[in-house]
């Protein structure tokens, strides 16, 4: 090879050497630039990521807020709707209340009318009774008092007085107090004198006896009324 043959050649290996320094700069450029590149994207991305988490989190208390919301405005019909049927309730219940206490008053009235019914039936059964008996022991009592007879006979007489006067208290049947002043309520006045020893409307003498039961007259006293 000559000396110009070989000039040439080192000359373009040195142009070669410098394009492939220059071509090595340029690709460390691009791989530079390449790699800045990806940071920024990388960085960008971070920060989309970021933004995008905040939104997502904005958005969650966002729905978080509208549930609670709903929940609340849930909550405040259901309490009212409670708060209603609770008063429904309690206005049944009172009702019922108030119709147990009018029914309960209503039988005790019942039964205590019941009872006083039965009580006034049974003192007017007594009553025609003792219409038809007190006669004969009228009678009787007259005939003690008539002086004479055998003692057989007055005993006999006296003894039947008695049973009479057993039975009547067997049946809760009383003598009326003939004593003291004229009372309208238990004597008729059949006979009236004036007699300066007794007071106004002072009983002298008691024709016939009279009798009651409980509170109720079966037969007024027949008396005789001083002045």
């Amino acid at each position: 090879m000559n000396t110009n043959n070989k000039e040439i050649l080192d000359e373009e290996n040195t142009k070669f050497s410098n394009e492939d320094s220059s071509l090595a700069g340029d690709i460390n450029e691009v791989k530079e630039s390449k790699e800045e590149t990806e940071d920024t994207l990388d960085k960008t991305l971070e920060e989309a990521e970021v933004l995008e988490d905040a939104e997502i989190v904005e958005e969650d208390e966002e729905v978080e807020e509208l549930l609670e919301s709903d929940k609340e405005k849930d909550m405040r019909k259901s309490k009212k709707k409670l708060e209603a049927e609770n008063k429904n309730l309690q206005d049944d219940m009172d009702s019922f209340k108030d119709k147990l206490l009018r029914t309960t008053a209503e039988y005790e009235n019942f039964r205590k009318r019941t009872i006083k019914e039965k009580q006034n039936i049974y003192t007017d059964a007594c009553a025609d009774v003792l219409k038809e008996v007190l006669p004969v022991l009228d009678n009787l009592e007259r005939a003690l008092s008539v002086e004479g007879g055998g003692d057989e006979l007055r005993t006999g007489v006296e003894n039947t007085v008695k049973l009479f006067n057993a039975a009547f208290k067997k049946l809760g049947i009383e003598e009326l107090s003939s004593t003291g002043e004229f009372d309208p309520n238990f004597h008729n006045a059949v006979m009236h004198v004036e007699d300066e020893q007794y007071g106004a409307n002072q009983i002298v003498e008691v024709l016939q006896k009279g009798y009651k039961k409980e509170d109720k007259v079966l037969r007024h006293s027949m008396v005789k009324v001083a002045n």
